[in-house]
Formats: C-alpha cells, sequence, structure tokens
C-alpha cells in the first residue's frame, strides 16, 4: 500500500460519497468522490486514480460499464466493485474481468482495507 494514494470514489449514493473519504484519510489515502461514472471520466480523474471504488448500480453509465470504457481506453486502474445486492454470477464475472474485489454494503473497514492493500501493493 502506498498512502496518500488518490482513491476516487464514484458512488450515486451521496452518503457513501460522504462518509467512505473520511475512513479513506483514517487509513492514509487522499479520497476523491464523484457522483457518477460520467462524471469521473469528465473530471479526467483517470490520470492521477491509483484505486477506484465503485457502485455498480448507477444511473447513466453502471460501474462495470466503467470498467469496459477504461479498458477501451487502455486505462488500467485497480477497481473495488461495491454493492448492495449480492449476486455470486456478476461477482465471479466483474473479478475475471480484473476487478480486484467486491464487497456488498454495508462492508466492515477491514473488509475495505484489505481490498484497498491488495489494490495497492507495497512499491
Amino acid at each position: 500500500m502506498n498512502p496518500s494514494s488518490l482513491v476516487s470514489i464514484v458512488d450515486d449514493d451521496e452518503s457513501v460519497r460522504e462518509s467512505l473519504p473520511d475512513l479513506l484519510k483514517e487509513f492514509g489515502f487522499t479520497p476523491q468522490t464523484f457522483s457518477s461514472a460520467e462524471e469521473f471520466l469528465a473530471a479526467n480523474g483517470t490520470s492521477r486514480t491509483k484505486c477506484l471504488i465503485l457502485d455498480i448500480a448507477m444511473p447513466g453509465m453502471s460501474g462495470p460499464e466503467l470498467q469496459q470504457e477504461l479498458k477501451r481506453r487502455k486505462i488500467d486502474i485497480p477497481i473495488i466493485f461495491i454493492t448492495a445486492r449480492r449476486d455470486e454470477t456478476e461477482r465471479s464475472r466483474l473479478i475475471e474481468q480484473g476487478a480486484v474485489a467486491y464487497l456488498i454494503k454495508p462492508f466492515s473497514d477491514t473488509a475495505l482495507l484489505e481490498a484497498l492493500n491488495s489494490a495497492l501493493p507495497a512499491p
């Protein structure tokens, strides 16, 4: 893990965008939030983001669609998917397509930190 790494959160749920940054700061990361995949892409969030915490179901472009768009653009950012729905088929598919983790809301601080440590190995 590289503390102070920029971790972008893309989630349409305002409570997630308000609470996760505080936790990420406690872990030593620099958080940045976006309310949609489109906002993340428009803000050129991809250039400095070291890890992406990405909601699956959002209005407009979904999390998995953003994952595919990043692949299409040849942008390799580790992705931790978060969702309120338990779906083993979806989980398996997203992990197969390169996601680091698939966390079910509400997830523990420990589960998130473990996923971040997997996404951002020590230099």
